[in-house]
């Protein structure tokens, strides 16, 4: 079971980072609801990740790097930087989020965000963001990279 639990957390973390990147391309063509639904998209499925990723892990699955020495080094230093962002990136994603959110309500729609009391939560949400995408999209790329590596230099540690 925990086998087919990560790899429904490896699914749902790439589309998690095909949604954050498409998100990030119709806010730069202007498009706010559909950056706003692809942001939406990107926050559920890296939800539904952490919760998998939580799942497995509390099953025991777990995978150890046995691969090549030389390499040794690289993975760990991939991996412990992976690990230190993605637990940057929760309150990061939660603060643009709420901001976002704050934003919207106090516009009532997206084609009132320009307006005085909502501009303060966007610009709010666009100072987040300028770290929050980065982080993401560096977590989510490592973490694909990590799941590789693993998948030819990995083994499962029983215990």
């Amino acid at each position: 079971m925990a086998p087919i639990i990560n790899q429904w957390a490896v699914i749902t973390i790439i589309l998690s980072g095909i949604a954050l990147v498409v998100g990030v391309f119709f806010i730069r063509r202007g498009n706010r609801e559909a950056h706003m639904r692809a942001m939406l998209t990107a926050s559920a499925l890296a939800t539904v990740f952490l919760v998998l990723y939580l799942t497995r892990l509390a099953l025991g699955y777990e995978k150890q790097y046995v691969g090549p020495d030389q390499w040794r080094a690289a993975y760990f230093a991939l991996l412990i930087s992976h690990i230190i962002l993605a637990a940057a990136n929760l309150p990061l994603a939660l603060g643009a989020l709420f901001n976002a959110w704050k934003g919207l309500k106090a516009a009532g729609n997206l084609g009132r965000i320009d307006a005085a009391p909502a501009r303060t939560f966007f610009n709010r949400h666009r100072a987040w963001v300028r770290w929050t995408v980065p982080v993401w999209l560096y977590v989510a790329v490592t973490g694909w990279i990590i799941y590789l590596v693993l998948g030819r230099y990995g083994e499962v540690v029983t215990g």
